[in-house]
């Protein structure tokens, strides 16, 4: 019964529209006013105070400013001439270029809605140039900024390796095959529209040219390469990499592309610092909630209850995948983690699957919220930008949609997708 008021407590919360944070802490409260736990609300107050209190959290304040600054210091009309150099010349070339460029600035950003941001201002009115409608290139700005979520440094990875205490840096690496794959699939889908409204590529860019392209991009391209090869290579940390990669940012927006001022710099620690106390405030008040998850043994209930459905494991990950599909529609990408991960991840290890491919199965499914009704962030902003109305793009993107949870099932059911770079 304590847990039953407890998650009814929170759903009414969120249904009146009360912020995610406030809705997990109101529950936690009512619990021990109303519930016999033996928690009080010194405990609560001890817990809020020692959940931001890890060094690993502390790569996500440092991953979403270096992001911030590689936005804002020209890379991403760098990275688009580097794609357009590299497929410009395939059917619907601009298109093709446009899911290219966000996989590299996901690369670099670790943000759905920076790269939709960021690389719709530019790619969005190319396309409209090259013939395609506003509302579908809208949509597939952004079906590609879910891909934003999923190639590290991607801030949920970090989450849910916190919260579940799995290896970031092993998140990190397994995540690589599977933000391929969606975006493989997205320019598919821009290839077969192209050529049924024959829209053509751009000529052919000569080698001279996308050496030229590759080596104006350099700067951005390298970041990556040193978070992947300084983790996984045991130089550093997740959290040392994400410092690492502040100081890189700088560097290269002040010091090699300088296209950027001392004053915006500035700006954007401002920006990253307003970014970082609401995501952390929403993380403690979370890991407090799921302190009373824990105390109630609802991920045990939840384990028994499906496992009552079938004892097969095909459909266990079925269930856990429409469970994530049902919540990332209606919840943000960061409240959604931290409130599935740590009931999932019994559920599914039961079922055979390893931490890491169940941390890769989680965030790409709810990286998708990002684009379903009646959120769907990237949907807004692609369409403001695009200036048509939502309804349009949502229309437009549902085969983007279908693709993309068609990833999510393939990378659920191949292991070897997450599992392929992985350390045994």
């Amino acid at each position: 019964m304590d847990a039953l008021l407890l998650t009814l407590v929170m759903l009414v919360g969120l249904a009146c529209g009360i912020p995610v944070v406030y809705a997990f802490l109101l529950a936690s409260a009512v619990t021990i006013l109303f519930a016999d736990t033996g928690i009080t609300l010194t405990f609560v107050a001890q817990s809020l105070t020692v959940a931001g209190d890890s060094f690993p959290l502390m790569a996500i304040p440092f991953f979403i400013l270096a992001g911030l600054i590689m936005g804002r210091g020209g890379i991403s009309r760098r990275l688009f001439v580097l794609a357009n150099a590299l497929v410009g010349h395939l059917p619907g070339g601009i298109g093709v270029a446009a899911v290219l460029t966000a996989m590299f600035f996901s690369a670099i950003s670790g943000s759905g809605l920076a790269t939709v941001a960021a690389v719709g201002s530019i790619m969005i009115p190319e396309m409209v140039k090259s013939g395609y409608s506003r509302r579908y290139s809208a949509a597939l700005i952004a079906a590609a900024g879910t891909i934003g979520v999923v190639l590290p440094p991607s801030i949920p990875l970090v989450l849910f390796g916190v919260v579940t205490g799995t290896s970031i840096g092993d998140l990190f690496i397994a995540a690589v095959i599977p933000g391929i794959i969606m975006g493989l699939a997205l320019m598919g889908w821009v290839i077969v529209h192209a050529k049924r409204h024959h829209i053509h590529g751009v000529e052919r860019s000569t080698w001279r040219e996308r050496a030229q392209a590759f080596w104006g991009s350099i700067g951005g391209l390298l970041m990556p390469v040193i978070i992947l090869g300084g983790i996984y290579g045991g130089v550093f940390t997740p959290t040392e990499a994400a410092v690492i990669a502040v100081v890189y940012g700088l560097v290269v927006s002040l010091g090699f592309y300088r296209e950027t001022t001392l004053r915006e710099i500035l700006n954007t620690f401002g920006r990253a610092a307003i970014s970082t106390s609401a995501l952390m405030v929403m993380v403690t008040a979370a890991v407090v909630f799921g302190h009373f998850l824990t105390i109630e043994d609802v991920p045990a209930t939840i384990v028994s209850a499906m496992s009552g459905i079938s004892d097969n494991p095909i459909v266990i990950v079925l269930l856990a995948n429409l469970l994530l599909i049902l919540i990332g529609t209606f919840m943000d990408t960061i409240p959604a983690i931290l409130l599935t991960s740590p009931v999932l991840m019994p559920v599914l290890v039961e079922a055979g699957l390893d931490p890491i491919h169940i941390g890769i199965i989680v965030v790409v499914q709810i990286a998708i919220g990002f684009v379903t009704p009646p959120l769907g962030p990237n949907v807004f902003i692609a369409s403001n930008t695009a200036k048509v109305s939502s309804e349009q793009t949502m229309i437009a993107i549902m085969p983007g949609i279908a693709l993309l949870l068609g990833v999510a099932l393939l990378v659920s059911f191949v292991p070897w997708l997450s599992m392929a770079f992985i350390a045994p």
